[in-house]
């Protein structure tokens, strides 16, 4: 899914990403709206993993859909 249909979908992408990824709060899906690399940082952020591993979970994420 590219950039720009992830912000036009963003309130209805954001419960499928707090059921993927818990541990991110609504300020940070609220603050990311749609910006991969925000995102990213936080999953690097919250569940203590590289920037490298959250990448790619977020393309597995977006593949799924």
């Amino acid at each position: 899914m590219n950039e720009d249909k992830i912000k036009g979908q963003w309130k209805q992408l954001s419960g499928k990403i707090k059921a993927q990824w818990g541990k991110l709060t609504d300020d940070d899906l609220t603050v990311a709206e749609g910006n991969r690399q925000y995102l990213a940082g936080k999953l690097q952020e919250r569940y203590g993993i590289a920037k490298e591993e959250a990448e790619k979970q977020i393309k597995q994420f977006d593949d799924a859909l």
